[in-house]
C-alpha cells in the first residue's frame, strides 16, 4: 500500500496539482449525498477530465488497494454517494460536456457530469427532450442518473433511465475501458448495459453515455384534481389506468405537502385538501380533448372537490413548479426530513398510505407523502428534529417500517433512489440468502477485489453504518490516513 505522500503525487500526476483535493474543510462539500444521515471522509477528491484519465486513477488506487467511489451532483438519496472513509471520490464535475447532439438518429453522447435539464435545454428548440426527468432534474448528473436507474414524474409513459439508454463507456477494476452498447441500440453478444444501469458504481465507473432524445409531445394538457379523502385520490389513478388512458404523469401529494408547497412555493394548489393529483396528458392534438373528458369524468366519479386545466404555459410551469419543489419545501413545516422510496403495486396505494399513517402515530412523527402514483413509486418522508435526543434513531426506526410496508404489500424497497446505505438492513427483508449470494457472486465476476464502491447496496457485515446524523462507518477498508 502506498503512502499518503506517494498517493497524493500519483493522482496529481494524472490529473494536475489544482484538481486533487484533500483539505479538510473542502472535504465537507462531499462527505455525504443528499442522504445526510452517513457520512464518510474520503483521503482524496479527484476531478478527472477524460475518461483515459479516471482509467489512470483507478489503476493507481487498486494498486494501492484504496476503494473508490464515483460522485456527479451528489443528489442521491439512499447513500449512494457517501465515501469510504481513506477512500478516493471521484467526483465529475470537469466532465460536464455534450459531446455530440444527433437529431437525424435522436440520441445525444454527453459526459457524466452533464446535468440532467440542461441536455433537455440544448435540444428542447430542435423538436426534442431528454425524457427522463428527476426532481433533482436542475441539479443531478447523467451519470448518477445511470448509476441509479432514475424515473420521474413522466417516466409512468416513457419508462426510467434504463430505456434511454443505448451505451456507454465504462472503467473496469483493471483500469480498462469498455464501450457497452452502441448508438444504434444493436447490441452484438451480451448486453451489459443491465449489469451497470441501477448499479450505483459498484461494477465500474461510467465515464460516457449515449443516450436516446424523445421527440416533443404536438399537444400537452396539464390538470390538477383535488380530493377530501386520499383513498379517492388513489382509487382515480387506479381507474384512469384501467380505462385505456396513459397519462404522461399522474403525480399525488398528500395534505402535509401541499401545505408546504403553499407556504413556499404558491403554487397555487387548494388549501385544505386531503390530497391533489397533478395529472399531465400529452401526445397528437386530435386525442387531447378526448383523453380529458375520461380523466375528468372518472375524478368526478371518484368525488373530486375540485378540477382545473392549465390555460397557459405559465399556468401548467406553476403547477409543475410545486411538484418539483416539494421536498426542499419541507423546510418550513419541519427543521429535517428523511425521503424515502419505495414501490407498490397501484390497486395497494390507499392501504399502504393507512399503513404510513398507523406507522407515523406509533412513532410519534409525521409522515407526508408526494410521489409518482401512476406506477406505485412512492415517496413518504419522516418529518422530525434532528437536535432532540433520539430522534434521528426514531426517524430511521420509521423509516424501516415503512419500507417492510411496503414488501409485505408485494412491492419492492426502491423505485429510482436506489438502495446505497440506506436500505441495506431491508436488503434481507425483500431477498433471501441465496438470492443475495448471487447478487455478491455477480459483482465480484465484474469487480474482483470489491473496491468499487464498497458497503453499498448487498448487506455485508463487514461495513458497520451507525445510525446518527453526521457519524462517520468503519469498512473493512483501512484506507489511507494522512
Amino acid at each position: 500500500m502506498a503512502d499518503y505522500q506517494s498517493l497524493n503525487q500519483k493522482l496529481s500526476n494524472i490529473v494536475g496539482e489544482d484538481f486533487i483535493h484533500s483539505d479538510p474543510i473542502a472535504m465537507k462539500t462531499y462527505d455525504c449525498d443528499a442522504l445526510t444521515l452517513y457520512k464518510g471522509t474520503p483521503i482524496f477528491v479527484v476531478l478527472p477530465e477524460t475518461s483515459e484519465q479516471v482509467s489512470e486513477i483507478v489503476k493507481v488506487c487498486l494498486e494501492n488497494e484504496v476503494p473508490i467511489i464515483a460522485r456527479g451532483a451528489g443528489t442521491c438519496l439512499s447513500g449512494g454517494a457517501t465515501p469510504v472513509p481513506g477512500g478516493v471520490l471521484i467526483v465529475f464535475t470537469r466532465m460536464n460536456k455534450i459531446l455530440e447532439l444527433d437529431f437525424e438518429n435522436r440520441l445525444a453522447r454527453v459526459q457524466p457530469g452533464v446535468v440532467n435539464l440542461e441536455l433537455t435545454k440544448a435540444t428542447l428548440s430542435h423538436g426534442f427532450h431528454y425524457a427522463p426527468d428527476p426532481s433533482s432534474q436542475m441539479a443531478c448528473t447523467i451519470g448518477g442518473n445511470v448509476a441509479e436507474n432514475s424515473g420521474g414524474a413522466h417516466c409512468l409513459k416513457y419508462g426510467m433511465t434504463t430505456n434511454h439508454v443505448l451505451g456507454m463507456k465504462v472503467v473496469l477494476s483493471s483500469g480498462e475501458i469498455l464501450q457497452i452498447g452502441s448508438d444504434t441500440n444493436e447490441v452484438g453478444g451480451i448486453d451489459l448495459r443491465g449489469f451497470f444501469i441501477g448499479s450505483e458504481g459498484t461494477f465500474g465507473i461510467i465515464t460516457e453515455v449515449i443516450v436516446r432524445l424523445t421527440p416533443n409531445p404536438a399537444g400537452v394538457k396539464t390538470m390538477l384534481a383535488s380530493f377530501e379523502e386520499v383513498g379517492d385520490a388513489c382509487r382515480t389513478v387506479s381507474d384512469i389506468i384501467a380505462s385505456g388512458a396513459v397519462p404522461a404523469a399522474m403525480e399525488l401529494m398528500d395534505k402535509y405537502t401541499i401545505e408546504a408547497i403553499e407556504t413556499v412555493v404558491k403554487a397555487g394548489y387548494p388549501k385544505g385538501a386531503a390530497a391533489v393529483l397533478l395529472i399531465e396528458l400529452d401526445g397528437f392534438i386530435s386525442s387531447m380533448q378526448p383523453l380529458e373528458k375520461i380523466v375528468k369524468d372518472i375524478c368526478e366519479l371518484n368525488s373530486c372537490t375540485s378540477f382545473s386545466l392549465a390555460s397557459d404555459e405559465r399556468e401548467r410551469e406553476d403547477l409543475w413548479m410545486g411538484r418539483k419543489k416539494a421536498f426542499g419545501a419541507f423546510g418550513a413545516i419541519s427543521p429535517s426530513y428523511y425521503c424515502l422510496d419505495g414501490t407498490v403495486p397501484r390497486s395497494k396505494l390507499a392501504q399502504v398510505l393507512e399503513e404510513f399513517e398507523n406507522i407515523g402515530k406509533k412513532f410519534s412523527l409525521r409522515i407526508t407523502n408526494v410521489f409518482h402514483a401512476g406506477d406505485g413509486s412512492l415517496h413518504p418522508n419522516v418529518l422530525f428534529d434532528e437536535n432532540v435526543p433520539g430522534e434521528v434513531e426514531r426517524a430511521v426506526d420509521c423509516g424501516s417500517e415503512i419500507l417492510r410496508a411496503c414488501i409485505r404489500v408485494g412491492g419492492v424497497l426502491s423505485g429510482e433512489h436506489g438502495i446505497g446505505i440506506e436500505k441495506i438492513r431491508e436488503m434481507r427483508d425483500q431477498f433471501d440468502e441465496s438470492t443475495l449470494d448471487t447478487m455478491d457472486n455477480l459483482r465480484s465476476v465484474i469487480d474482483p477485489i470489491g473496491f468499487f464502491n464498497p458497503g453499498k447496496v448487498i448487506p455485508n457485515d463487514e461495513f458497520v453504518f451507525p445510525i446518527s446524523i453526521g457519524q462517520g462507518f468503519s469498512s473493512k477498508f483501512a484506507g489511507l490516513t494522512k
